[in-house]
């Protein structure tokens, strides 16, 4: 068994896969010509981004989310940055002990239709 993509509900499938196009970096969006699907991916293919379309609204936190990382902690603010001009907001920040916190964080976002997702920078220490 192989995972080969993910789905993520939204009320505009196109404009929540263009902001995920453009915060990963990846090769372009496909639209369905009815508005009612899109995807995204890497430009060398493997696992990609599914947005389905669908009528209900966003009401409760999500219960699975994307995880993604800054590389360094250095590199964390700038990356936020980047994401919350192409849309996103930053609904949180997690709070760790001081000896993590010196070598790791994690933010919690939200993209353009709200659903949540982390960027992280450094590593935990061991």
């Amino acid at each position: 068994m192989e995972l080969v993509c993910v789905t993520i509900d939204c009320a505009d499938p196109a404009a929540v896969a263009e902001f995920w196009n453009q915060a990963l970096g990846w090769g372009g969006v496909s639209a369905s010509d009815d508005g009612g699907g899109a995807l995204c991916g890497p430009p060398k293919g493997g696992m990609y981004l599914e947005f389905i379309r669908v009528p209900e609204p966003k009401t409760v936190k999500n219960r699975v989310h994307l995880g993604l990382t800054a590389g360094s902690l250095a590199d964390l603010d700038a990356e936020l940055t980047r994401l919350v001009v192409l849309g996103a907001t930053v609904a949180w920040e997690e709070e760790f002990p001081a000896s993590v916190a010196a070598a790791f964080r994690n933010v919690v976002l939200r993209d353009v239709e709200s659903n949540e997702f982390c960027l992280s920078g450094g590593a935990v220490p061991e």
